[in-house]
Order: C-alpha cells, then structure tokens, then sequence
C-alpha cells in the first residue's frame, strides 16, 4: 500500500453511447412522432460522471474502469474519454460483446427523457478485471446498481459479487461510492441489503430512494421526508454519507445524524435543454466536494448547481462548467423553499 501515491477518484461500471433524440411530445402507443435532431454522445455513469469532474477540476486526476465492445461505438467513447483527460487504461476491450447503447427520447421544452437500452460489453465487467491490488485511488464510484450483470451474481460470503469487491477496495483503505438507475426492471432493493455495507457513500435519486426504503418520495419533496429515507438506507449499512437528489433539492445524511437539505435553483423558462446526464453531474459535484473536505452545504450547492448547468445542454456532458462558473451560476439563480 505504501508503494501507491493514492489520489483522485476512479470511475467504475457502465460506459455505453446515446443516441439523443429529441422529440416534441411522446406519443401513445401505435402513434407517430417526428424527431428533430438525433446526436450521439457518451453516456452511462463512467463517462457522464468521469468527464463532468475533469471539467469542473480539470487539476483532478481521474480515471475510468469498465468495458467496452472492439466496435465503433467503443471507439467513439474511448476517444472522448482521452480527449477529456480521463485515464483509460483499466477499460477492456472485449470483441466478444458489442459496445452497450441507449436510445435516449427528449421531449421538448421539459428536458424530459426516456431511455431504450441495449445491454452489452459493459455488463460483462469482472471482478478480476479491476486489478484491486494496484488501485491507487482515494475514492472508487461505481454503477449503476442493477446493470452490472456479472457482479451481481451470487457469492457465498458477501451476498453477490459487488460487495466482495468493494469489501476489498475498502480494506486498501480507498472509499467506496454507489450509484443507482431508475430502471423499471431494477431489483434494487433486493441488491442494497448486500451493498450498502461496504459502501461509504450512498448517491441516488428520489425514485431510487423510493424502492429501497419504501417511503413516497417522488412528487412529495420535502426535508422530512427526505431525512427519513435517508434514514433506512443509512440503518442498511450505509457507512458515512446518504445523499438523495431530486429535481427540486437535494440533502445528506450523515452517520452521526446531521442532516443538510438544498433547494435546486429555479431556472428561466427555455433553459433546460435536457436531463440526461444531470444525475451524474450531480454525483460528479457530490464527489468533488467530498474528496476536498467541504461541509455538506458546500457539497450541496456544488452538486446542484452541476445538475443546474447540466441541464443547459440535451447531451449528458456539454452543459458542464469549471468550478469558478458554478459558483456564478449559484448566484444567479434564487433557490427553492421547502417546508414540510
């Protein structure tokens, strides 16, 4: 251990491509739509999260784990990657497996989305292929939950797969992060049981929050109840941070029981070009401050205002500004209230 210079933050799990379409409306089943523009970009947690921290700190060493197709697509995602200063050495290629991809649907004006997924070389990543023994990281995010087929698998000591890994990326003394995806097929809260034990910090939405502690959330942002999710997902095992983000705010549970809620800023009218990769972008920004020591407020307005930026842009990494540039648009926008 004391031959590694442990810094910065890896990525790990599901690299794919979007192909964004943006639509007007969604339609009714058996119903027409036209789309209005179709472009391709970068998606899953890697990318979307790896690239949205380098940009917000291009300082930041960051790095990238998973796997990709010997395809085109790998190769659009692989080159991104690179020319964004993300370190690549630990994806695989896998020519038994075609690079995975999403049809994205974004409706117009809301920014809305809808996701068609094809499962492919990312699900197929391996507990050996992390090499846990040279990682040399401070902190290891992963996901999302419920896509990463072979660590999932069942093992005989840890539940499945993913907890032994993070069980021994922990005992290297390199903290563990978790992501989740709103996915309507998701076993999440079967899954979590097994996980959130050997995960330090806890990021995910209010729909995911939702499945796992059987609380209401969505539609019904409030602190109090956002305190009490975070709550059961901290009495799951969780063992520093529990943050949840929704459209309209976002907060932190720590394991003494602070607890720190945001309202999202309240954008113009026209602004939100699409939600894609707000999530991430939100998850970038947690881990940033996180990494640097901030308090939970500083982490939150970070985060946020991330998500706020992504918003701008229909591509998951575009809208992304410098640390410098949040800042200004934190202070541009007025916040929402909650009360409860």
């Amino acid at each position: 251990m004391n031959d590694f210079n442990f810094s910065g933050i890896a990525f790990a799990g599901t690299i794919l491509t979007d192909i964004i379409k943006e639509i007007s409306t969604y339609p009714e089943k058996g119903m027409l739509v036209n789309i209005k523009r179709e472009t391709q970009a970068v998606g899953g947690l890697v990318p979307n999260t790896a690239i949205n921290l380098k940009k917000l700190d291009a300082s930041m060493r960051v790095a990238a784990i998973g796997k990709v197709g010997d395809d085109e697509n790998g190769r659009f995602i692989l080159s991104c990657l690179k020319k964004n200063g993300i370190e690549t050495d630990k994806i695989v290629k896998d020519s038994n497996y075609s690079t995975s991809f999403t049809d994205v649907m974004t409706e117009a004006p809301t920014g809305v989305r809808t996701f068609f997924y094809k499962r492919g070389a990312d699900a197929y990543l391996d507990i050996s292929e992390f090499n846990v023994k040279s990682l040399d990281v401070k902190i290891l995010h992963i996901g999302y939950l419920s896509m990463l087929t072979l660590l999932e698998e069942n093992d005989s000591e840890y539940g499945i797969t993913l907890a032994r890994l993070l069980s021994s990326v922990r005992t290297r003394g390199i903290k563990t992060s978790i992501d989740m995806v709103s996915n309507a097929d998701s076993n999440l809260a079967e899954l979590a049981p097994f996980v959130l034990p050997q995960c330090d910090y806890l990021i995910l939405n209010e729909i995911e929050a939702e499945k796992i502690s059987k609380l209401e959330l969505s539609g019904k942002v409030c602190p109090d109840s956002f305190l009490e999710a975070s709550r059961r997902l901290m009495d799951l095992g969780v063992r520093e941070k529990v943050v949840i983000h929704a459209p309209e705010g976002a907060s932190i549970l720590n394991k003494d029981g602070t607890f720190t809620f945001l309202g999202s800023l309240i954008l113009p009218e026209g602004y939100i070009k699409g939600s894609v990769g707000a999530g991430d972008s939100f998850a970038a920004g947690t881990l940033y401050g996180i990494y640097n020591n901030a308090s939970d407020k500083e982490i939150l307005d970070v985060a946020t205002s991330a998500a706020a930026a992504s918003l701008a842009c229909s591509d998951s990494i575009s809208g992304m500004l410098p640390l410098n540039e949040l800042i200004k648009l934190s202070e541009r926008y007025e916040r929402r209230d909650f009360s409860c």
